[in-house]
């Protein structure tokens, strides 16, 4: 589905009973809701009704001319729940995602239930200004990610998966080749540029925190640290998997996921 917001197009899927808790999902850099395949059936069978959003130049979703903030694509999700009529949310974001969903935390946290924020980082990533800029630089000049497909999906998924999974391999690197040079760009822009660590303390909102241990972009002790930050925040580590633990080992994803809702409900 596909929702005009104030100049800007966002996609979105909506699945699950009307009466049910609602728990809000957002991807990563050059990936869209798909990346939730496997999460989706769990999340169903547990009760609950899933809100997958695209951001800006991703999936189904127009990009924006520009630069982004994290502070404008938590304000993309926080104007879709007002427009879809939702009061409240269980978020769960991966990477930018979990980026976008500190700063939904901060600046709306009357929506916000609970966080789930999956291989992320509290603040923009320290010393890596250049590697940025060289990725910056070849999708520009390429006008596409056209370049940055293999190395990206070996970044976020083990040889296990292309050996185990080809369809699923391929599925997620076709996402990488669909993201548009403008909302890739402009999500880059909010990525090299946000800080959390100061005002994350003054969190009061259940917050668990997972990573893959072998993730290298956003490792296990900057996860870590980001669960530190948040008064009773938790972490799990899922061993044996990279940026993407979630398709990965969806079922020891899924069952973290499904326990740490199903506690919510009753707390």
């Amino acid at each position: 589905m596909l929702l005009p917001l104030k100049g800007r197009n966002i996609a979105y899927d909506l699945v699950g009973p009307e009466t049910a808790p609602v728990v809000c999902m957002t991807h990563s850099l050059a990936s869209d809701i798909g990346m939730w395949t496997e999460q989706v059936p769990a999340l169903l069978r547990a009760g609950f009704r899933v809100l997958r959003i695209d951001m800006r130049g991703h999936g189904g979703s127009g990009p924006v001319a520009g630069d982004y903030t994290m502070s404008q694509l938590a304000q993309d999700v926080a104007d879709l729940l007002e427009a879809l009529g939702i009061p409240r949310v269980h978020y769960i974001g991966l990477s930018i995602g979990g980026m976008l969903g500190q700063a939904f935390a901060l600046e709306h946290h009357g929506k916000l239930a609970s966080a789930m924020w999956c291989d992320t980082l509290p603040a923009s990533p320290a010393g890596a200004a250049e590697v940025w800029q060289q990725r910056v630089d070849t999708v520009r000049q390429a006008k596409s990610l056209v370049p940055l497909a293999d190395p990206t999906i070996e970044r976020w998924l083990t040889n296990a998966v292309r050996a185990e999974r080809p369809g699923r391999w391929n599925q997620i690197r076709d996402t990488i080749l669909g993201t548009t040079a403008e909302g890739y760009l402009g999500c880059v822009a909010a990525i090299r540029n946000f800080d959390f660590v100061e005002r994350l303390p003054q969190l009061r909102v259940p917050v668990l925190v997972v990573c893959g241990a072998n993730d290298e972009g956003t490792p296990p002790a900057e996860n870590r640290r980001l669960a530190r930050l948040v008064e009773g925040a938790r972490y799990e580590e899922i061993a044996n998997a990279r940026h993407f633990p979630n398709v990965e080992h969806p079922d020891a994803f899924n069952r973290i996921m499904v326990e740490w809702l199903n506690a919510r409900m009753r707390s």
